[in-house]
C-alpha cells in the first residue's frame, strides 16, 4: 500500500506531462476512440451477437489507431495535420450511434463510451487544424508556396470524399437504426411474436391472424407497412410486420442497406408457415424501399412467396445501375 500511492501520482506526472505536448494529447484523444471502438464491437456487442461476430470490423480499425498513435511523432508536419483530421472525422462518425441512441431511448452499453469519443474527436480536428497552420511554409517562392497548399487541398478533398466519408458513412448506417417500436396504429387486433433466424437472432413483430388463409409479409420494420397493413387485414389477409435485424427490439447489428435482410424474410416465412390459419400454399410479401429489394431476392432464393408487390426497388450495387444504364443506351 505504500508504493501504491507514490506509483499512482509518478502515473498522473505522466500523464500530465504527455498532455502538455501534441503527442500526448494526439495519442490520449486517440486511445479514448479507440476504447469506444473496441467497446462497441468486442466487449459490448449488439444483442444476439458475439465479439467472434465482429473481429475484422473492431482489430483493423484498433490496429489503425495503434498504427497511427505510433507513427504520429514521426511524421512531418502535413502528415501530423491530415492523420489527425482523419481519425477525428472517423472518430466523429463512430460516435454517431451513441448520439442517436442516447436522444431515442436514453445511453446504455458502449453509448457512454460514445459520448466520452466526442470531445477526443474534436480534440483531433482542432489539433489536426492548429498543426497544419503551425507547421505550413513561410519560406521560399511565394507563388509555388500557394500553388503546393492548392494542391494539397484539392488532394485533401479527394482523399476526404473517396475514403473517408464513405468510411465514415458506412460506419454510420451499420450502427445506427430505429431505437424504440413505433405505436401500433394498425386498428385491428395483433397478436406480438417472435421468431428466429438461421443465423440465431431473435426477431420482435406484430401479426394479425388471417381470416381468408392467406397471409403477407410487410417489410421492413413496424412502422413503414402500417398503412398496408391496415388495408390487407380488412381484406381478411393475416399480416406479419416485424423489427427487421438490429432495429426496434430485434437481435442483431443493424444495416440500412438490408445486407442479411433475406434471412429474416426466409425466416418470417417459415414462422407463418407453421400458423394453423395461413395455408402455406398462400403467403405473399409486400416491399417498400429496401424492404423491397429484399423481399425480391427473397422471392429469388425460396418459392415460399407465392406473391410479390415490390415498391420503391432500386439497385442492389453499382453493378446493377451499370446494368441497367447499358441496357437503356447510356
Amino acid at each position: 500500500m505504500a508504493t501504491a500511492a507514490p506509483s499512482k501520482r509518478a502515473a498522473a506526472t505522466r500523464l500530465r506531462r504527455a498532455l502538455r505536448t501534441d503527442t500526448g494529447l494526439f495519442r490520449v484523444a486517440v486511445a479514448v476512440v479507440a476504447v469506444h471502438v473496441a467497446d462497441d464491437t468486442l466487449i459490448q456487442p449488439q444483442p444476439g451477437t458475439s465479439a467472434g461476430d465482429h473481429l475484422v470490423s473492431g482489430f483493423v480499425p484498433l490496429a489503425l489507431l495503434g498504427l497511427a498513435a505510433w507513427a504520429w511523432p514521426r511524421l512531418p508536419g502535413a502528415g501530423r495535420g491530415a492523420v489527425a483530421l482523419v481519425v477525428g472525422v472517423l472518430g466523429l462518425a463512430t460516435t454517431v450511434e451513441a448520439v442517436y441512441y442516447t436522444r431515442a431511448v436514453g445511453p446504455s452499453g458502449d453509448d457512454f463510451t460514445g459520448l466520452l469519443a466526442i470531445p477526443a474527436a474534436l480534440l483531433l480536428l482542432g489539433l489536426g487544424a492548429t498543426t497544419l497552420w503551425r507547421t505550413r511554409r513561410t519560406d521560399g517562392n511565394r507563388p509555388w508556396r500557394y500553388a503546393r497548399r492548392a494542391l494539397l487541398v484539392v488532394a485533401g478533398v479527394l482523399v476526404a470524399n473517396v475514403v473517408v466519408f464513405p468510411i465514415g458513412f458506412a460506419y454510420v448506417v451499420t450502427h445506427t437504426a430505429r431505437a424504440v417500436v413505433p405505436p401500433n396504429r394498425l386498428g385491428v387486433a395483433a397478436e406480438d411474436v417472435a421468431f428466429r433466424t438461421s443465423d440465431g437472432l431473435k426477431l420482435v413483430g406484430w401479426y394479425v391472424p388471417s381470416r381468408n388463409g392467406a397471409a403477407v409479409i410487410a417489410f421492413p420494420g413496424r412502422k413503414g407497412p402500417q398503412p398496408q397493413t391496415r388495408m390487407l387485414a380488412r381484406h381478411g389477409y393475416g399480416v406479419l410486420l416485424f423489427d427487421r435485424r438490429g432495429e426496434g427490439n430485434s437481435d442483431g447489428d443493424p444495416n440500412a442497406f438490408g445486407w442479411g435482410g433475406d434471412r429474416d424474410i426466409t425466416a418470417a416465412i417459415a414462422f407463418l408457415e407453421h400458423r394453423p390459419d395461413v395455408d402455406p400454399g398462400r403467403i405473399g410479401g409486400i416491399g417498400l424501399s429496401v424492404g423491397g429489394e429484399l423481399m425480391l431476392e427473397a422471392a429469388a432464393k425460396s418459392d415460399g412467396l407465392k406473391a410479390v408487390a415490390s415498391e420503391g426497388a432500386g439497385a442492389r450495387a453499382f453493378t446493377d445501375d451499370l446494368e441497367q444504364n447499358s441496357s437503356e443506351g447510356f
